[in-house]
C-alpha cells in the first residue's frame, strides 16, 4: 500500500515536484511536512528530499490518519486510503468511503496497484485479454524494430520493445504506460513456474531494482516471448531464460488503470490517475480535496 501510494504520487522520483509545491518522493506540502517529519535514516535531520525520511514520514503521516478513523466500520485499509484523499472527517461522517468518485477511485487504484507489490501467496489468476494481445504481437513478426517506435503509419507501423506490448494491450482494451520499467507495475508477478502466455516479461540490468528494467516481451510459452528485440533486428520469438531475466507481470485491467502517466515534458514526472477537482489543498490528502468534500477535520494539518 504504502509503495503504491509512493509509485503513484512521485513514481520514487525522489527529486520530484509538483506545480502545486509538493515535494521529494512521498509529494508533502511544505506547511505539513514538519508536522509529521520523521528522520528515517537517524543522521540526525529530517529532509524532504531524502528518501529514507520521505517514506518513513509517509508512514507516519499513514498511520495517523488510521488511528483517526480506526473506530469507522468497514475495510480498515480502504478507510485510511478515504482519508489520505478526502480527509479523516469525510470518512467518519460518511461512515466510511465517502460518495466522491475522486475518492473511490483512489481507493480503488491504490489498493489494485499494492498487488503489483506484494509477493503472491496463490496462483495469479490468468487474464482473459492475454490471447488477443499475443494475437496482434504475432501479426507483427518481421516487423523491423524501430527506437521510440510505437506502430505508428508515421513510423512506418514499426515498434520498439514497450511500444509492441502497449500496442498489443491496446487492442484489447488494457492501456499500458509507454515505457517498461513502468509497464511493471501493471499487475501481480507470477514466479518463472507459474508462467502463462499473455504475461509481460521482463529484462534489466540490476535484478534488484525494477527501474532498471530495459527490455519487456510477450510470453508465447515453451519459455519463449515474441519482442522487438533492438535496432538491426525484427520482431521475433526469443528465449526468455537469460541472466537480465527478473521476472514477469501478469497484466490486469485494474493494475493498468491505476498506473499513473508521465508528462510529455521529458522530465520524468508523474501524472497520478486520481487527481482531485478544483479545491486549494488544504487537507491531509494523498492528491488533495475532492470539490464536493466536507470541511477539514480538526486533526488535518495539510496536503501530503
Amino acid at each position: 500500500m504504502l509503495a503504491a501510494q509512493l509509485y503513484q504520487e512521485s513514481g520514487f522520483d525522489p527529486r520530484a515536484q509538483s506545480p502545486v509545491g509538493a515535494q521529494g518522493m512521498a509529494q508533502f506540502m511544505p506547511g505539513t511536512w514538519p508536522v509529521y517529519a520523521t528522520d528515517g535514516d537517524a543522521d540526525g535531520k529530517k529532509d524532504v528530499w531524502n528518501p529514507y525520511d520521505a517514506i518513513a514520514t509517509a508512514a507516519v503521516y499513514d498511520c495517523a490518519l488510521a488511528k483517526d478513523v480506526s473506530g469507522v466500520p468497514g475495510d480498515p485499509q480502504a478507510n485510511l486510503l478515504a482519508a489520505y484523499n478526502a480527509g479523516p472527517y469525510a470518512v467518519t461522517k460518511n461512515g466510511g468511503i465517502p460518495p466522491y468518485k475522486e475518492t473511490q477511485g483512489y481507493v480503488r487504484n491504490i489498493q489494485a496497484m499494492a498487488r503489483s507489490f506484494a509477493a503472491p501467496t496463490a496462483p495469479v489468476e490468468v487474464s482473459a485479454q492475454s490471447a488477443g494481445a499475443i494475437y496482434f504481437a504475432q501479426t507483427k513478426l518481421g516487423t523491423p524494430y524501430l527506437w521510440g517506435g510505437e506502430g505508428l503509419s508515421s513510423q512506418n507501423g514499426q515498434f520498439d520493445c514497450s511500444g509492441l506490448t502497449k500496442a498489443a494491450f491496446a487492442t484489447v482494451g488494457i492501456e499500458l504506460p509507454r515505457v517498461a520499467n513502468d509497464q511493471w507495475y501493471a499487475g501481480p508477478h507470477p514466479s518463472r513456474d507459474q508462467l502463462r502466455p499473455g504475461d509481460l516479461v521482463f529484462f534489466a540490468t540490476d535484478l534488484s531494482d525494477p527501474r532498471s528494467i530495459h527490455h519487456v516481451g510477450i510470453y508465447v510459452g515453451g519459455g519463449y516471448m515474441i519482442n522487438a528485440p533492438h535496432t538491426g533486428a525484427v520482431i521475433r520469438y526469443d528465449k526468455i531464460d537469460t541472466r537480465e531475466y527478473i521476472g514477469a507481470t501478469r497484466v490486469t485491467s485494474d493494475g493498468a488503470q491505476a498506473l499513473p502517466t508521465r508528462d510529455n515534458n521529458g522530465n520524468g514526472a508523474v501524472q497520478p490517475p486520481s487527481r482531485p477537482g478544483t479545491t486549494a489543498p488544504t487537507t491531509p490528502a494523498a492528491t488533495s480535496r475532492p470539490a464536493a468534500a466536507a470541511p477539514p477535520a480538526p486533526t488535518a494539518a495539510g496536503r501530503l
